[in-house]
């Protein structure tokens, strides 16, 4: 078997009781073990995908106990892409962190930012359904930390809504596996894709229904409306450095729905036809279109950028949603982006809050103006998808792809009006932060939306050069996904087409995999 597949989430889950257990007084040797065991990740990472990129399926059984019987994780194009992707975006959000000094400001920032990537990892390469929900609990454990990491009434509360919901969000997934297993069996994926396709078509009402439930448990994860309302107060009111993070999470929801529904409940299986086709591209267009009514209507930068995360989580789902390669593709692509770009915002947006608070308004001029609204013009104009940067790359894709959507126009409709409202929005915040903030030192008017507690001064010092850096590489990061867009589509395609072509996947997970 090959051991690399595992290591990815080895490292972490060792890395995070070391710290807890030998160095939780010791903060310097945390920074460097945390750094360094990220760094290990992206290393590992990159060795994956090397190893996917021929094709070939690849399965860790652990226990050695053959699947359907045993847990299996696998190693396929798709798998190794996404944790490529969350292990680039973890290395700066904690270079970050520890540049601005987040991790002083509460307990255990690092042990838990190593069970966050354990999890997130661990749901990306699982081959069994139920431990997807293990691996989404260590996830969201892990993330209740770090939610209310700093404390604050605020951020507390923020973090109890957040709780609660997301294990109202985790009963139904156990809902959704138990009909799932009472009816097949089996909860390994592969053999659950064997068995749905068995099932004579009058035995299936069972079967639909635990696929429904299981779509709106992902459609929880991903945020996509009418069960979006979580993410604004939760992303705004966390730790930003951390909502950088969370970027990669609402990506963990979108997986799924296309794991799931390429090999289990795939657009080819007659039993569940039509479950996620119907109504996700509806629901990802107006996932999209309210997220960027509420760009444009916020009043509070953290608020601003989680719901550029909710519409860029419309434009993604609503290429996932039409189930064909080339949509298939043109998502993938997009979901590099977007993770990219709202991690990005979320960055900038904690370097506006310590210097002037979290309102959209006119205050006094901050430190390091000048960089920080290039940075937040960088990012904007990457989050509305406008030329030259990888989002309008990836929007036209996306439109590209849905022209064989019978609703194409409709779909075209709404993603032009809604970039053009993101685009309003983000001008309009931008504007008054940077323009409206330097006029304001001449001629100050007071703000009656500013409150005290949550409205700072400006930062008296500039912040180490580690934070800025950190925002850098994910800007070059979205600079190298626009250069090398070629390179990212072909690997794209070709995942795209292993995903439309299950049999290789199920034969490699029941057959042992390569030994």
């Amino acid at each position: 078997m090959n051991h690399w597949i595992v290591a990815p989430i080895i490292l972490p889950a060792l890395v995070a009781p070391f710290i807890i257990m030998v160095l939780r007084y010791h903060l310097d040797l945390q920074r460097i073990f945390s750094v360094a065991g990220t760094v290990g990740l992206l290393g590992i990472a990159l060795t994956l995908l090397a190893q996917a990129s021929g094709g070939e399926v690849m399965i860790y059984e652990l226990g050695n106990w053959q699947a359907p019987f045993g847990i299996v994780l696998v190693l396929d194009r798709l798998s190794a892409l996404m944790v490529l992707l969350t292990a680039l975006l973890a290395l700066p959000v904690v270079l970050y962190a520890i540049g601005s000094g987040w991790d002083t400001r509460g307990r255990h920032f690092h042990a838990l930012f190593q069970f966050q990537l354990m999890g997130v990892i661990g749901a990306f390469l699982t081959g069994d359904a139920f431990n997807l929900f293990v691996f989404f609990e260590v996830l969201l454990i892990a993330s209740y930390g770090l939610m209310t990491h700093g404390g604050g009434a605020e951020r507390l509360k923020a973090g109890v809504q957040y709780v609660v919901y997301n294990l109202l969000g985790s009963t139904l997934f156990l809902f959704a596996l138990g009909t799932l297993y009472a009816v097949t069996g089996t909860l390994n994926m592969a053999d659950l894709a064997v068995r749905v396709a068995e099932i004579p078509a009058e035995d299936t009402a069972l079967l639909r229904v635990g696929a429904v439930l299981l779509l709106l448990v992902f459609a929880i994860k991903a945020a996509v409306l009418p069960l979006h309302f979580w993410l604004p107060a939760s992303y705004a009111n966390a730790p930003l450095p951390v909502a950088a993070l969370f970027a990669i999470m609402t990506k963990v929801g979108a997986y799924a729905i296309l794991r799931m529904y390429t090999l289990v409940f795939g657009p080819e299986v007659a039993n569940t036809a039509g479950l996620a086709s119907d109504w996700l591209p509806i629901a990802a267009m107006a996932t999209l279109a309210i997220g960027a009514l509420g760009i444009l209507g916020s009043r509070q930068i953290g608020r601003l950028v989680a719901f550029g995360a909710i519409a860029s989580m419309g434009t993604l789902l609503i290429s996932i949603s039409l189930f064909t390669p080339q949509a298939t593709s043109a998502a993938l692509y997009y979901i590099v982006h977007s993770t990219f770009a709202t991690a990005l915002l979320f960055l900038v947006a904690d370097l506006v809050m310590e210097r002037q608070g979290r309102q959209i308004s006119a205050v006094k001029p901050m430190p390091q103006t000048g960089l920080i609204a290039a940075l937040f013009f960088i990012g904007a104009i990457a989050m509305a998808g406008m030329p030259p940067l990888s989002g309008f790359i990836g929007k036209l894709l996306v439109m590209d792809a849905a022209r064989s959507s019978t609703d194409y126009a409709f779909i075209w409709a709404v993603i032009l009006i809604s970039s053009f409202v993101t685009i309003v929005g983000f001008a309009r915040a931008g504007t008054v932060i940077f323009w409206k903030s330097h006029d304001a030192a001449y001629n100050p008017e007071p703000d009656p939306d500013n409150d005290d507690e949550i409205v700072k001064e400006p930062a008296p010092e500039p912040y180490p050069i580690v934070a800025f850096a950190s925002i850098f590489l994910l800007g070059i990061g979205l600079a190298a996904l626009t250069l090398f867009s070629g390179p990212m589509m072909e690997y794209a395609q070709q995942t795209a087409e292993q995903l439309y072509n299950p049999a290789e996947y199920i034969n490699a997970v029941l057959k042992g995999g390569q030994e």
